[in-house]
């Protein structure tokens, strides 16, 4: 596989007052403080919002009065996210306690029936959840957990039954397809799929990005800035899908011909979709390695060794991906390579950092 240099779009150095703003509070502080205007408000990071199914949370929202609390989700996501606690049965007005409901019909359009008075609450779900996800805490979340084989929550394989009274698997809850169809890019699990640790991983690396790209496109959008943003997650990029990155490059080559808004929406959709392909240890094992092509120039024969070293161990499973990234980041960090420096691979958010150090006693909360 060619090594691919690591610089911005057109071969410019990163402008850190572009990148300003969503990169971590850490990276300011240490690193970028003297070099760029920071203002306080951007050493303040807001909290990072998520929806949840209210029910995951612990809250007695259930058809019976009970729950079905989480501990992954209050006890380690809850450290580092603020939640949207939403249940939409509840909140429609259906009450406390309730008879339970399932899907009918149609899986595209179901209908959602009371097993008990064969009531249809159907219309009652529609108009809560399409006014629900208009409404200003939810436009502000950059992921949503739901509660899997829920007839409102499920966000896949939600039972539909038939008239012949079999069920069929490929629903969706009423609100969970709301919400999934109005904002499509949106990270969504459910709190079995998040037993699964790259699916937990990959969840939170994209519910990050997706806040990174809101921050750095609130505002004035300019084509300068989306070129600083690819620029900044470009070993990101290429740990997931080389070809999204390289599919990204030639639409930031040719935005100029491109509206404003097409080439914003475009990127955002595409950028997203490569964060969905899961890392391999194969693709940070090369990815690490370009970088340390980027910084050879400055580094004696036994600090490459050293480095080759730690990567090799990596992947052979000695040591973790996050030890492996700190210890290459101080080597850039004390080279000031400023265009790998500030590389959103070699930043990560304290959770991604929990998340893999924390990888075998977080098992426990799944059993």
């Amino acid at each position: 596989m060619p090594i691919v240099p690591i610089h911005g779009s057109r071969g410019d150095k990163l402008d850190l007052s572009l990148i300003a703003g969503y990169i971590p509070v850490e990276v300011y502080h240490a690193q970028i403080e003297d070099k760029a205007v920071v203002t306080e408000k951007d050493k303040i990071e807001s909290p990072i919002s998520i929806g949840v199914s209210a029910c995951l949370l612990g809250h007695k929202v259930r058809y019976d009065g009970g729950h079905k609390h989480d501990r992954y989700i209050t006890d380690i996501l809850g450290e580092f996210f603020r939640f949207v606690s939403i249940c939409p049965e509840v909140e429609a007005g259906l009450g406390i306690p309730r008879e339970t409901s399932d899907l009918h019909g149609s899986p595209e359009a179901p209908r959602m029936i009371g097993n008990e008075s064969d009531t249809d609450f159907t219309a009652k779900i529609k108009r809560y959840s399409g006014k629900r996800v208009r409404e200003d805490d939810v436009q502000t979340i950059n992921g949503f957990v739901f509660k899997r084989n829920s007839p409102s929550c499920g966000m896949e394989r939600v039972k539909v039954f038939q008239e012949s009274g079999r069920p069929i698997r490929t629903g969706r809850g009423i609100f969970a397809d709301t919400l999934m169809k109005k904002y499509p890019l949106l990270p969504v699990e459910d709190e079995k799929r998040l037993r699964d640790r790259r699916i937990r991983e990959n969840f939170i690396t994209r519910v990050l990005a997706h806040r990174r790209m809101r921050i750095a496109f609130k505002g004035r959008f300019s084509y300068r800035k989306l070129a600083m943003f690819h620029a900044a997650h470009k070993c990101m990029l290429l740990a997931h899908s080389r070809k999204h990155y390289e599919l990204l490059e030639n639409m930031i080559a040719d935005s100029q011909h491109l509206t404003v808004a097409g080439i914003r929406d475009k990127y955002f959709a595409l950028f997203m979709e490569a964060l969905k392909i899961k890392t391999t240890m194969a693709k940070n094992v090369s990815v690490l390695r370009q970088i340390l092509t980027s910084m050879e120039g400055g580094l004696d024969s036994e600090e490459r060794d050293g480095i080759l070293l730690l990567i090799e161990n990596y992947r052979r499973g000695g040591v973790p991906l996050s030890l492996t990234v700190r210890l290459i980041r101080n080597y850039v960090t004390k080279l000031k390579v400023e265009h790998i420096l500030y590389q959103t691979y070699l930043n990560p958010h304290p959770i991604e950092v929990v998340l893999e150090d924390s990888a075998e006693s977080l098992e426990g909360l799944f059993r």
